[in-house]
């Protein structure tokens, strides 16, 4: 029970930020740049409410193994939505620093993020059951794993270059969010409190997202000036 409500809740407060914040930037955004980063909040929050909501329920009725279906099913769209959210991120990072070529670089990302949405449409993931194959659980983490590193580098680059105080931590928070998401692929199965590490996950996410806010504060300060 206690984790029931310590979840829901931290879910609740985490969604709600999440949707908020995207839908002030979506309509409210002055730009395409903060709109852009407005998408990315609401596809964050929406993608992981068909996780979250189907997880809080399990805790609090039959528990996690009795409804796999659905947070199998759950678990796939926020693999589908993270994959755009890292797509949407990387035009972020060429609008922000005006960056007009690097046509290869942005065939590699999407190439990459077709290659993970494909390998998540294969059978052999087993969605719907409680313990998911770890071979395919590990296959389609490895194109997301190669986009979440070229994003750490390109901003890495450009935020030194340009002493940006907006992006200056976005490698940070990108290398954190999957350094926490990788051990629960990798052993979540065999040790389940390895689970615990999608709170910090959860944080880094919503550490990128405050910094797509600050875009949104910047453009409205500048408006008024």
């Amino acid at each position: 029970m206690a984790q029931a409500l310590a979840e829901t809740v931290f879910d609740i407060l985490y969604l709600c930020f999440a949707l908020f914040v995207g839908l002030t930037m979506l309509i409210k955004g002055r730009n395409l740049l903060v709109k852009k980063a407005g998408l990315m909040a609401v596809l964050l929050g929406a993608g992981d409410s068909f996780h979250l909501i189907p997880r809080s329920y399990a805790l609090w009725t039959t528990g996690l193994e009795a409804n796999a279906a659905a947070l199998g099913v759950g678990k796939f769209v926020t693999s589908i939505t993270m994959t755009i959210f890292y797509l949407i991120l990387y035009y972020i990072w060429r609008d922000h620093y005006q960056i007009k070529d690097r046509k290869n670089l942005t065939g590699t990302m999407w190439i990459l993020s077709i290659l993970r949405i494909a390998l998540c449409l294969f059978p052999q993931n087993e969605w719907l059951v409680y313990r998911q194959p770890l071979l395919f659980g590990i296959l389609r983490n490895i194109p997301f794993a190669i986009m979440g590193i070229i994003i750490i580098v390109i901003f890495a680059q450009e935020a030194r270059k340009a002493n940006d105080n907006i992006f200056r931590f976005m490698p940070i928070a990108v290398a954190l969010s999957f350094g926490f998401y990788l051990p629960v692929v990798l052993f979540s199965g065999i040790a389940p409190i390895v689970g615990v590490l999608m709170i910090p996950k959860t944080l880094a996410y919503v550490w990128i997202v405050l910094m797509g806010w600050q875009l949104y504060k910047q453009s409205q300060h500048n408006h008024k000036l």
